[in-house]
């Protein structure tokens, strides 16, 4: 009794749609008629139609979607960490800094780009008048990429960094005192104390993160369109386009993308868990 609300909305809005998802992905659908079976005739265009629009969109789509996810999730990792770090040295200005620091993932991410937008802006953007440029920040290349892992870094900062403070601060003192007396430096202590201690808190970041940068559709949309040139068109904005763009829609091919993405997803993650999670 106590598991039946949360079994019932896990149900309705994640198997059901889940399973819903997969069985379209195996047919020919406009959202409209009722769906036809077509067995794996979506996975061969998209796999190994190399004449086919969806071929394309596919291969394009997760090459940029992979990009992004190893441009940016170095950074919405040790970026945090070491604030975390430094914030747990300074206990009264952390809680300042720590507000400060998380308040950006409270807004959407449509007020997010609303914002960088402005300070990206060619002509009287803060940026490129500090340094006296007309760089187009996101018309570009690499400057598009630039763009969109600063603004998903400062957007994601504060979720990781209050997990790594909440473990920063279950360290015994003790450690570091040892440390001292031995003569440790603070890289010392960095690598040899604090590293490991958080080993688990650090996997699950990466792991979750990981996820969360592969579903990424709102940055790239509003900031650069997906452009220049389709460089950093990522695969949501596909399926987007397929499913509920302009003109008949394919449902049956954006499942199959869909799909394809979330084989990829939880393949990446079983390989970040075997390098990553802690063996003792």
């Amino acid at each position: 009794m106590f598991l039946a609300p949360h079994l019932t909305i896990f149900f309705i809005f994640f198997l059901i749609p889940v399973v819903f998802g997969i069985y379209i992905s195996f047919t020919d659908w406009d959202l409209f008629s009722s769906p036809t079976f077509v067995g794996l005739e979506n996975y061969k265009d998209l796999l190994f139609n190399a004449d086919s629009t969806f071929y394309e969109q596919l291969r394009i789509g997760l090459k940029n979607t992979f990009l992004f996810v190893v441009f940016s999730v170095p950074f919405c990792i040790a970026v945090p960490l070491l604030l975390a770090a430094a914030l747990n040295t300074k206990p009264k200005l952390g809680k300042l800094f720590q507000s400060i620091f998380y308040m950006p993932s409270l807004f959407a991410i449509s007020a997010v780009v609303i914002i960088w937008t402005l300070i990206f802006n060619v002509n009287y953007g803060p940026i490129n008048t500090l340094l006296e440029t007309a760089t187009p920040w996101t018309g570009t290349q690499p400057y598009a990429w630039i763009a969109l892992v600063a603004v998903t870094v400062w957007w994601t900062i504060g979720g990781n960094m209050i997990i790594y403070q909440a473990a920063l601060n279950g360290i015994s003192k003790d450690f570091y005192e040892a440390a001292d007396i031995d003569g440790a430096t603070a890289v010392q202590k960095f690598f040899k104390i604090t590293l490991p201690a958080i080993r688990g808190q650090i996997l699950y970041t990466v792991v979750m993160t990981t996820i969360a940068q592969f579903n990424v559709y709102g940055q790239p949309l509003m900031l650069t369109a997906g452009g220049p040139n389709n460089s950093t068109r990522v695969l949501l904005m596909y399926i987007q386009q397929n499913a509920f763009g302009s003109g008949q829609s394919i449902a049956g091919i954006a499942s199959a993308m869909a799909v394809i993405l979330g084989v990829c997803i939880m393949a990446v993650s079983a390989v970040q868990f075997k390098f990553l999670r802690n063996k003792d």
